[in-house]
């Protein structure tokens, strides 16, 4: 057992502050909160944590840490000028120049780099058309190797090779949901990751592919994780082919229910936006993101039942990202203030409880022990009432002292517990050689 003693313990949901407690942690789980815990349980080994402030640990709800290579990108990408041409001039050239080491080395670092800001889970959204068979558990290793919690599912799409590749996408989420299975059968590694079944975007999903990927989501039990509404396209393309809304359209497949994670949703209907609240559905917003890309904002945020954050390949920054999303959501004249993101951010352990069948983002005994710590000197009185407001105004990742997932230290004292200087040496070579093949596939 190890006594975490004298921290200041935050809870974004429900919100609540506790000066000066100690929290006794047994295995993965959190046992006790409370004061006096070293006498209570005196064969505990205890650090002194100086009064820095633990809060269950932060999420991300969509990521793509295929991307992680892509910071400083110097291939000859093509001027963009709307939202489909950046997806074909850069992303789309990215992903078919993936191979297996590329991928592990772009992976790990994204894991290194989501836990030092303080992030204790990802749940990725995986592309690679040339390194399909395999890919998700190459990015399972590195998850594994960093420590870090994750749920990721391979991008099913026919732009490249049609149905073919359809059947290819949806072939290796379902690989992976019985690998992981199998994993947590065995219990010879953590359990630290899961699986989701992944879609690009209706826009690039046939009929066919959208069958495929019902029966894979009935076959492994698992939900859907698509890119919605991004830019308008995805609507017209919709309306037009289909003649119908995008999220009617998937709830005519039986895509739509408690597990489904649908990105960015920035046009979705009123009535798609009902068929998701009546599912228990959950919407991730990804506010950087969406500004890089120019595609718009989303108006509707209040009118979400379950909405998480997200970086959509930025980073992992969780912190800035609420900054982001709060200061956008009252540049463009919305009503929500920091209280209201701080909920957002903790939503991310709704999904990790609905994906592990275990419970998170809390501090009391029987919760997961992934937890967030940080070093933060308040200038103004913390309480429950303004968490949001030190978030917003505040606290950034750069407060990040250490992290722990599933009751195991994976980042302590602002290190991790092996050396990460060849794997980023490593990853610089890759990268080159990435960018590389991405000038010769143009």
């Amino acid at each position: 057992m190890l006594i975490l003693k004298n921290v200041t313990a935050i809870q974004f949901e429900p919100a609540r502050v506790q000066f000066g407690v100690d929290i006794a942690i047994d295995g993965p789980l959190i046992k006790d909160v409370g004061a006096g815990l070293t006498a209570k349980y005196p064969q505990a080994q205890v650090r002194e944590m100086d009064g820095k402030l633990v809060m269950p640990g932060i999420v991300c709800a969509h990521n793509h840490f295929y991307s992680g290579l892509a910071r400083g990108i110097m291939a000859n990408i093509k001027p963009c000028p709307d939202f489909v041409s950046t997806l074909r001039n850069l992303w789309w050239r990215l992903d078919r120049a993936l191979d297996e080491e590329s991928l592990y080395y772009s992976g790990l670092i994204c894991s290194l780099e989501a836990i030092k800001s303080g992030c204790t889970a990802v749940i990725d959204h995986h592309a690679s058309p040339n390194y399909i068979a395999g890919s998700l558990n190459t990015l399972r290793q590195g998850f594994l190797k960093a420590g870090l919690r994750g749920i990721s599912c391979f991008e099913t799409t026919h732009r490249n090779g049609g149905e073919a590749e359809l059947k290819a996408g949806v072939d290796e989420n379902v690989a992976f949901a019985r690998l992981v299975d199998a994993a947590k059968a065995s219990g010879d590694e953590p359990y630290l990751v899961e699986a989701l079944i992944g879609a690009h975007a209706p826009f690039t999903i046939s009929r066919a592919g959208m069958e495929m990927l019902a029966d894979a989501v009935k076959t492994t039990g698992r939900g859907l994780h698509i890119h919605v509404a991004e830019d308008l396209y995805d609507v017209s393309h919709s309306h037009d082919v289909y003649g119908q809304d995008l999220i009617e359209r998937l709830a005519g497949h039986e895509l739509i229910n408690d597990r489904t994670i649908v990105a960015h949703g920035l046009y979705l209907s009123d009535s798609d936006i009902g068929i998701l609240n009546e599912n228990d559905a959950f919407l991730v917003h990804n506010p950087r993101s969406n500004m890089n890309n120019h595609v718009g904002y989303n108006h509707k945020l209040d009118a979400y039942r379950n909405l998480a954050l997200g970086t959509d390949g930025i980073g992992a920054d969780m912190f800035e990202e609420l900054k982001f999303a709060y200061f956008k959501h009252r540049d463009a004249g919305g009503s929500m203030w920091p209280d209201s993101f701080a909920c957002f951010l903790w939503n991310g352990n709704a999904l990790l409880e609905r994906n592990f069948g275990a419970r998170f983002g809390r501090l009391d005994a029987g919760f997961k022990a992934d937890l967030t710590i940080c070093s933060y000197d308040c200038p103004t009185p913390l309480a429950a009432q303004n968490i949001g407001g030190h978030l917003a105004f505040g606290m950034g990742s750069s407060a990040v002292d250490s992290v722990m997932v599933d009751g195991r230290m994976v980042y302590e004292n602002r290190a991790f517990p092996f050396d990460v200087a060849p794997i980023y040496a490593e990853a610089r070579k890759v990268a080159a050689a990435l960018w590389k093949r991405m000038d010769e596939l143009a």
